[in-house]
């Protein structure tokens, strides 16, 4: 694999997020493989993280699920909820990508900063599997991102969805391993 035109996306592993989903010591465990592998690899790194500006003006009554964190409060820019968490923090040089909806490239300039650095693969990982990444794996194949997605790095509530996500809709368009077998074949 040339590293030259790949990116890793880290994917809403913030705070806020994170907490709800972290049940054990070793939790951040293959997220924290996947990043070491990639800068092994001379791969970037790209953060991506969910957060509204105060007043929640992009945030619409019409929304189910924002408009409820708009009404609720938090999840601003500035709010503990909407920091990478320090288990898999970002490094200096790495991009950290705000976005306003459930893509990665839904209000962000995510796609902007992979054009920039000539990126034309994307490889995976994040919470929520049936939230973030569904979105992303769909958005970015429509962009003509090739696709990894990172099946054990990848985290969601429903273990059903999750396999029919990573057994049945994802291979459709992204080759879909374990972080296991990615380093394995990124560090050859």
């Amino acid at each position: 694999m040339k590293a030259s035109n790949k990116a890793l996306l880290v994917m809403d592993i913030q705070e806020g997020i994170a907490q709800r989903y972290a049940n054990s010591a070793d939790f951040f465990t293959p997220f924290q493989q996947a990043i070491k592998a990639a800068r092994e690899a001379n791969i970037p790194v790209i953060y991506v993280r969910i957060a509204f500006r105060d007043g929640y003006p992009e945030v619409s009554a019409k929304n189910k699920m924002f408009s409820a964190i708009s009404q609720n409060g938090g999840f601003t820019e500035t709010a503990s909820s909407t920091q990478i968490h320090a288990a898999v923090a970002p490094e200096h040089g790495d991009a950290v990508v705000i976005k306003r909806r459930v893509s990665a490239f839904s209000g962000s300039d995510l796609d902007v900063v992979l054009r920039a650095q000539q990126i034309d693969t994307l490889i995976l990982m994040g919470i929520a599997t049936s939230g973030v990444v569904l979105s992303t794996v769909r958005e970015a194949a429509d962009r003509d991102y090739s696709l990894v997605v990172l099946s054990d790095a990848c985290i969601d509530a429903d273990p059903e969805v999750q396999r029919v996500l990573m057994e049945k809709v994802f291979p459709r368009q992204a080759d879909v391993m374990s972080v296991r077998d990615w380093v394995a074949r990124i560090l050859l």
